[in-house]
């Protein structure tokens, strides 16, 4: 549950959307608020039972809001790293399955038969199971892998990265 105040500040997480609805970006309920007494956002989804309050009126405690401009944003990737690898794969050894402190990357196809360091080349692998199966490829090894290694979405990344999803948010991050 987001918490209004503490220590006299407003903490929380805001789901903000473009003018077209789509996910822009997370941001914290201090911004939000700015940008809605501002009007350059509106409030789409409110925290139910919160409000803020200053001295002479009451606002709703924003959950989403929206751009009332629209804001041209590029092509977004999601830049790959040790750390997003990990992210992506949930921190699970993608041919084991289990959940351990001692993890690795792995080249699905070894870098020395031509393996690049790609979104689709490399999962998470424990230390046992990438021991097993060293310079090899998967099928040489008799591995399976849970899930085929992928480029994330960017909105996707961004549901993985959050680690609560708010019940509001859940509809404009498509996971209804």
């Amino acid at each position: 549950m987001v918490a209004p105040r503490r220590n006299g500040v407003l903490t929380g997480s805001v789901l903000v959307l473009n003018q077209s609805y789509e996910p822009l970006t997370i941001c914290s309920v201090k911004k939000a608020i700015i940008l809605v007494l501002l009007r350059k956002a509106e409030v789409v989804e409110v925290l139910q039972g919160r409000k803020i309050r200053s001295i002479r009126q009451e606002y709703p405690f924003p959950s989403v809001i929206r751009l009332n401009r629209y804001v041209r944003v590029p092509f977004r990737k999601v830049e790959l790293s040790r750390r997003n690898i990990f992210r992506r794969d949930r921190f699970q050894c993608q041919y084991c399955g289990r959940r351990s402190t001692a993890l690795t990357i792995d080249h699905v196809i070894p870098k020395s038969r031509g393996g690049e360091d790609t979104w689709e080349n490399l999962v998470t692998a424990c230390i046992p199971c990438n021991a097993k199966k060293g310079n090899r490829t998967p099928e040489e090894a008799h591995m399976k892998l849970l899930r085929q290694p992928r480029r994330p979405n960017f909105v996707l990344f961004m549901r993985l990265s959050e680690h609560t999803i708010q019940e509001e948010w859940k509809q404009y991050l498509f996971m209804t």
